[in-house]
């Protein structure tokens, strides 16, 4: 909640699940008709609604940008938002709500709800590329450009950002307030290390510019992973690096769990700080004995291979996951991939959670009449979620990105498999770096974690998405003690949950997590306290996960 009284318990927030939550008869047998048919209903509805609703979003993005009279009128907006800030701080103390954006919670790709109506919201029309910097490899933006948006402006042009996430959708603002990480990680760690500098409005009204080695370099280390809880992200500047049109991408099929982990370990240099590494790393996971290791670097394509190129992305091809399996029977082989193919492999099939949606939809003829309409836009589903529906579906459903040390990765996989039991798994290679004690929500890694002769550990982010084999066999499935034991391991182990999923951690248990020592520095140094939730507060779930959880415990 954002209101600061009465103050909320550790167990959750104050929400009540609606009546027809509840697993009635009726509510049941129509869950049930829905579950049983929901590919159709999906193809018949919501992949329509969403083409229309992603045409609205278009068209009213560009009417955003027009309206904001482009990337010259850039500190004129930056005003407009210190003059809502200071008109806020003008209010009575004791009437003031804690601030927030006004960007609706269907805009965003968390997959929790956060009470924004209980907040005073702040517009932040901030949608425009502001520069780039071909000399010192850097781009300039405002933080609702999305990632698609970056991507078509800089491929083109030779560049993509040194972390670039997979979703189109993802805002840059989000990834810098939140986490990002993608398969070139390996060689410079999660987005924040891409990261030059942050624009930001304080709570007090004021502009700062914050710098690993500026003034402000205490506000520069604790932005990522405060998920807007500091400040208000008005400008960053992040890192981009130099390409060529297509990357050789090589698809390794590897048997025995031992065998694979040991190769993405070797392949990403956690074995070996003086490794030469691909220039992209990523593992899928099938079960626990197979797996696929993928390794690509840019190149330019011979002129009698060109007959390799694969447009991965093109709607009638089967999604990236399905021609990543082909290769267990298929063997060792490679191929040629546009760049801006690569960078959003996974976006057309949303990894692979479509399939939970819409089993059929790696069938040829789907694929072929309805390919073009892949995927229903994130916004969409989150803008037609009930609570009824958001109550029952994060019982039926794993969505997370947990960063674990990859020396453990066999660990990971067993406990994955121990307490979900679903495939394919996603692995990515990771640095994490040791920047010193209380620099940021991330602790430094242990000693026994650190790539030896190196400032960072090799950890990677273990993606678990869709339905635990449990709940497809219609066997009882207690999703909060399944998670909260996820969340257990992950803490013992050195590791962090990314918070735009949902977390079932209590305070204290989310402060064995995270290092909050210069987060709650800043936020007393900076006017955070009383201008914006805490952090624990801002990424929990807006509803009871555990009594919500004790009414789906078993199978409807």
């Amino acid at each position: 909640m954002c209101e600061r009284h009465p103050p909320q318990s550790d167990s959750g927030s104050s929400y009540t699940a609606p009546r027809d939550a509840a697993p009635t008869s009726v509510y049941t047998q129509l869950l049930r008709w829905l579950e049983k048919h929901r590919g159709i209903i999906v193809v018949v509805a919501v992949l329509p609604l969403s083409l229309f609703f992603a045409a609205y979003i278009w068209l009213r993005l560009a009417l955003l940008q027009y309206l904001s009279a482009g990337p010259e009128k850039h500190d004129d907006r930056v005003v407009q938002v210190q003059a809502q800030v200071k008109r806020w701080r003008q209010q009575a103390p004791s009437s003031r709500k804690l601030m927030c954006t006004s960007r609706p919670n269907w805009q965003s790709l968390s997959t929790t709800f956060f009470r924004k109506d209980l907040c005073h919201q702040v517009s932040l029309p901030l949608y425009d590329i502001l520069s780039l910097d071909e000399t010192s490899l850097t781009i300039r933006v405002e933080p609702l450009v999305t990632v698609g948006q970056v991507t078509e402006f800089l491929v083109p042009r030779g560049y993509t950002l040194a972390v670039c996430l997979e979703v189109a959708e993802a805002t840059l603002g989000g990834l810098a307030m939140g986490v990002g990480m993608t398969t070139y990680s390996h060689k410079v760690g999660l987005y924040q290390e891409t990261v030059v500098s942050y624009d930001v409005v304080l709570g007090d009204g004021s502009l700062v510019t914050a710098t690993a080695s500026n003034t402000y370099s205490d506000l520069y280390y604790t932005l990522p992973w405060s998920h807007g809880t500091l400040a208000f992200l008005v400008a960053l500047q992040l890192k981009i690096i130099k390409i060529k049109p297509h990357l050789k991408l090589e698809y390794i099929p590897v048997r025995g769990q031992k065998a694979y982990c040991d190769l993405i370990r070797d392949v990403s240099g956690a074995n070996d700080v003086n490794a030469s590494t691909p220039d992209y790393v990523e593992a899928t996971v099938f079960n626990k004995e197979e797996a696929v290791v993928m390794i690509g670097s840019f190149c330019d394509v011979p002129q009698k291979e060109t007959h390799k190129i694969n447009h991965l992305t093109s709607w009638h091809k089967p999604l990236f996951y399905k021609h990543v399996e082909s290769f267990l029977s298929k063997g060792r082989d490679y191929e040629y991939v546009p760049l801006q193919d690569y960078l959003l492999r996974h976006n057309r099939g949303i990894f692979w959670v479509l399939e939970t949606m819409i089993p059929f939809c790696n069938n040829a003829l789907f694929r072929l009449f309805f390919g073009m309409l892949l995927p229903p836009k994130i916004a969409f589903l989150k803008f037609t979620t009930t609570p009824g529906v958001r109550a029952m579906t994060f019982t039926k459903q794993v969505f997370q990105d947990i960063v674990l040390p990859m020396n453990q990765l066999e660990e990971q996989i067993n406990k994955s498999e121990e307490l979900f039991d679903l495939y394919p798994l996603l692995v990515y290679p990771c640095r994490i770096y040791d920047h010193g004690q209380h620099k940021g929500q991330l602790r430094p890694p242990r000693k026994d974690q650190l790539v030896p002769g190196a400032n960072y550990g090799m950890f990677n982010d273990l993606g678990v998405y869709g339905v635990p084999r449990a709940v497809l066999e219609k066997k009882p499935f207690d999703a909060v003690a399944k998670m909260r034991a996820m969340e257990a391991f992950t803490r013992e182990n050195g590791g962090y949950a990314f918070l735009y999923a949902d977390t079932f951690m209590n305070r204290q248990e989310f402060e064995e997590m995270f290092d909050l020592t210069g987060y709650e520095y800043a936020r007393n140094k900076y006017h955070a306290v009383d201008a914006f939730p805490h952090l624990f507060d801002k990424t929990k779930p807006e509803i009871d996960v555990v009594e919500v959880g004790k009414q789906y415990i078993n199978p409807l």
